[in-house]
This record gives C-alpha cells, sequence and structure tokens, in this order.
C-alpha cells in the first residue's frame, strides 16, 4: 500500500483496456480532466458490489424456497397428529 493526500490506497498498476469511442467519450463528459482511472475503479468497484448482491439475493432467495417445502412438510405433518398438547 501506498499513502495519497494522507490516506491508505492500492498500489496501482498500469493496464491497458479497449473501450468503444462512444464510451470513452462519456467517460471525458464526467471524469474530471486525468481522473478517468479513478472514474472507471469506482464504476468497476460499483459494479462488483451489486454483482455480489445479486448474487446473495439469488441465493437467499433459492433457500428460501427450499426452507419453505421443508417448513410446509413439517407443518402437514404436525397437523395430522393428535393434539399433543390436552387440556386438563
Amino acid at each position: 500500500m501506498c499513502i495519497i493526500g494522507g490516506m491508505k490506497s492500492d498500489t496501482y498498476q498500469r493496464v491497458n483496456i479497449s473501450l468503444p469511442s462512444t464510451t470513452l467519450k462519456r467517460i471525458d463528459t464526467i471524469a474530471e480532466h486525468g481522473n478517468r482511472s479513478r472514474l472507471i475503479d469506482t464504476a468497476v468497484n460499483f459494479y462488483i458490489k451489486q454483482q455480489s448482491r445479486k448474487m446473495l439475493e439469488e441465493a437467499i432467495k433459492e433457500e428460501s424456497i427450499l426452507w419453505r417445502k421443508r417448513d410446509r412438510q413439517i407443518a402437514e405433518e404436525w397437523a395430522r397428529l393428535d393434539d399433543p398438547w390436552p387440556e386438563y
């Protein structure tokens, strides 16, 4: 890590990427001069967080469907039993 402006930061590595010219123009319209990298870094991290959240939501949904089936089976089994707590 290196320290930039008093804040800890990951070490930066230069990479070469290819983007459509329309995408690059859009980046340039909103990125401050010389800060394309920061904008792309922010966008990629946002996308990764959204994808992670989406994957978690899908996993929760799948698990809840499985638990719902199990819970329904348990409730049906209990409904078939005689009252286990008779009144005295």
